[in-house]
């Protein structure tokens, strides 16, 4: 009598939102273990707050751009990091090869940059509104929906462009001098929008902000979504 060897099933390749969520908790355990992003940008981003806060004694008036410019450069050093991760040991040649789709690749990147755009920002808020005499609790509910609005565009576009000049020598330069240009529509919006917002303006009266930032980032989401995968590919 022949014995029957059962053969195990090959492994199933995650769902599309499962291979995001492997790559998002892979970029938070390695930043747990060594607090490098976070560190960096968020000691830049408050050292540029603290530098705005001396250079400048109208609050109002400079309290917009000392939250948004600090949120700009932070979000490049952390872009430049999590790619440079990527690019050490081969580890992006892993992740290309890996049975996952390159559009849950761009998503689970760009939900870690998000975050770590966010992290900042918690920093920043409160250090400007401790600089600049600012009512933080009367302030934060309308501020932080326009501060999201700003991150996802930055955080999909920087991700985006971030996988471009992941190869490049001069890749921090490169990054900086090709998204900055790009991001001229969120932080114009962005630092119009809170100048507004701290003037006494409500959530209604800045509709025309947030459909331009929500428009941004529809399209710097799915721009990523689609051409992810032919530039790293390339």
């Amino acid at each position: 009598m022949t014995a029957t060897v059962v053969r195990p099933a090959p492994p199933r390749p995650p769902s599309f939102l499962g291979a995001a969520a492997a790559v998002f908790a892979k970029d938070l355990r390695i930043e747990w273990r060594t607090k490098e992003i976070l560190t960096t940008a968020g000691f830049f981003a408050l050292l540029v707050t603290v530098m705005a806060s001396v250079a400048f004694l109208d609050g109002e008036h400079t309290a917009p751009g000392a939250i948004w410019i600090p949120i700009a450069f932070s979000g490049v050093l952390a872009l430049g990091r999590t790619w440079q991760r990527e690019r050490e040991e081969n580890a992006l040649v892993g992740l290309l090869v890996a049975p996952i789709p390159r559009a849950a690749l761009f998503l689970g990147k760009g939900a870690g940059v998000l975050l770590f755009l966010l992290a900042v920002e918690a920093v920043i808020v409160p250090t400007v509104a401790l600089l600049f005499h600012l009512d933080l609790l009367a302030i934060a509910p309308r501020l932080l929906p326009l501060l999201l609005a700003g991150s996802i565009g930055i955080a999909g576009l920087g991700t985006l462009f971030g996988a471009m000049t992941v190869r490049t020598r001069a890749r921090d330069l490169v990054l900086a001098t090709v998204l900055f240009p790009l991001l001229s529509p969120v932080l114009l919006s962005g630092v119009a929008g809170t100048k507004e917002l701290f003037d006494g303006a409500t959530l209604r009266e800045l509709s025309d902000y947030f459909l331009l930032l929500g428009v941004f980032d529809v399209l710097a989401v799915a721009g990523g979504i689609f051409l992810f995968g032919p530039l790293v590919d390339d």
